[in-house]
């Protein structure tokens, strides 16, 4: 079982599920990140969490993120710091 504290959150008038992973998650295949992300939002609909997820690292001083295109501009604006101290839900994956 894997857990991770999350944000979810409302923002732009969209459910968004904010997943912060290791800065490893930047080294896998585009395949593997797809398998990745589509198994996140399966958890988290099986959790009963609306919204779509997005994934986040941080690598350097750079925050990554993987969205909907309309949605790069907000997350642009975020700072590691921010995400992170807006974290708040725990999702249990099996």
């Amino acid at each position: 079982m894997s857990k991770f504290k999350i944000a979810h959150l409302r923002e732009q008038g969209q459910d968004m599920i904010i997943i912060p992973l290791d800065a490893q998650f930047h080294y896998k295949s585009e395949s593997e990140q797809s398998d990745i992300i589509d198994e996140l939002q399966l958890c988290a609909s099986s959790a009963g969490l609306a919204g779509i997820v997005v994934v986040v690292w941080c690598l350097g001083n750079r925050v990554h993120f993987i969205a909907p295109e309309p949605w790069h501009p907000f997350f642009r604006s975020l700072s590691w710091n921010t995400i992170m101290a807006n974290l708040n839900k725990e999702l249990t994956c099996d």
